[in-house]
């Protein structure tokens, strides 16, 4: 009897996050928001796994899986990949999950939205609020060395000698993707093609906004957030 009502004290001092329960999260925000940073201080701390639908299209592609020839048929004609392909190939993946996980990149439509959510109980979708000036003006003050793929940022990780690369002297270039035009430009679709999505997990009450200029700033509330919902592990 005694060992029982020891049973019965244990179970009941578990919190129910940590009753088998595998939390899942997506991650959003427009390109230059921070989102690879949060990510992986996301991971660090709670250790969740970082799944890119970038790498998981690119994984399934090399394998050669049925949902990676599909795809890779659509994008060497110059074609986006359909949302019932991307769906297909993102859920083939999850499906052989049995951690944690923190979804990046999908989705991108409400029907993938959709999709996803009847088959995968979501936790919460964590959303970066970055103002597009604020985006503009650290992306366009990005430059990289080719050679090596080493990155400077005028603002906090600028080289040693304006324009030249810290390790060999050889140029900096700024790529296309980084200039101002372009960068507003694709804020812009981000924000025409992702605003329906954010607004879908709204009405499901899974949507947790953090809005801010600076990550280092932002992080805090995202940390304090999610361990409220599971247990950090640093």
């Amino acid at each position: 009897m005694n060992i029982w009502f020891r049973f019965i004290l244990i179970l009941l001092s578990v919190t129910p996050t940590m009753i088998s329960k595998i939390f899942k999260a997506v991650i959003m925000g427009p390109p230059g928001a921070g989102k690879g940073t949060i990510s992986s201080r996301i991971v660090r701390d709670f250790g969740l796994k970082h799944l890119s639908s970038g790498d998981l299209l690119r994984s399934q592609i090399t394998e050669k899986t049925a949902a990676g020839v599909k795809a890779d048929d659509f994008i060497q004609k110059g074609h986006l990949v359909p949302d019932d392909v991307m769906v297909e190939l993102i859920l083939n993946e999850l499906r052989n999950m049995t951690s944690t996980w923190l979804l990046d990149g999908f989705p991108r439509t409400v029907p993938q939205a959709e999709a996803l959510m009847k088959e995968q109980e979501i936790n919460t979708v964590i959303n970066l609020d970055i103002p597009f000036d604020e985006i503009v003006k650290r992306l366009e003050s990005r430059w990289v060395h080719l050679e090596s793929g080493r990155v400077y940022n005028l603002l906090w990780s600028p080289p040693k000698v304006e324009g030249k690369d810290d390790i060999t002297g050889e140029n900096l270039i700024q790529r296309d993707d980084d200039k101002p035009a372009t960068v507003r430009a694709r804020l812009e679709t981000y924000n025409k093609q992702t605003t329906p999505v954010t607004e879908f997990y709204r009405k499901h009450n899974l949507l947790q906004t953090f809005s801010g200029t600076e990550t280092d700033k932002i992080w805090p509330e995202v940390y304090k957030f999610l361990s409220n919902h599971i247990k950090p592990i640093n």
